[in-house]
């Protein structure tokens, strides 16, 4: 690969209802990539270098030989996005849970980074962070 070009990533993940998941993410904002968008699974726009395939589980499955994971007694990832603000944090975890989501974990503030979290519809979780960007330039 190029130096100058960046890997772009792929995330998949399976999903009880594509239409459930599609209308959850897009209230949070995010928009689907119709090029790669059909009754099987929708390509959620994260930014230019990554998105996130959300599958219908019997879809997802023929992409692996292992078992789906139980994501209401189990945890297979934490997915993270970032923000530009810590109200941004706020703002995507009120919005995930007023969507049908639900909260995973209690808000966290390090003074330089501030993260909350929750659970889509489907039990992923997901980890949303701002980082003080002056602390991130520090040595």
């Amino acid at each position: 690969m190029p130096a100058n070009d960046s890997p772009m990533i792929f995330v998949n993940l399976p999903v009880k209802d594509l239409g459930r998941s599609k209308a959850f993410f897009g209230a949070l904002g995010f928009s689907f990539n119709p090029e790669f968008t059909s009754e099987e699974g929708a390509s959620m726009i994260v930014n230019d270098g990554a998105s996130v395939m959300l599958l219908r589980e019997d879809f997802f499955k023929t992409f692996t030989k292992r078992e789906i994971c139980d994501t209401s007694s189990h945890t297979e990832a934490i997915l993270a996005l970032s923000c530009r603000t810590r109200e941004e944090v706020d703002e995507i975890v009120m919005k995930a849970v007023a969507a049908g989501g639900s909260h995973a974990l209690d808000s966290s503030d390090r003074g330089f980074m501030y993260s909350w979290s929750f659970y889509d519809p489907d039990g992923h979780h997901w980890e949303v962070v701002w980082m003080d960007p002056a602390a991130l330039h520090q040595s």
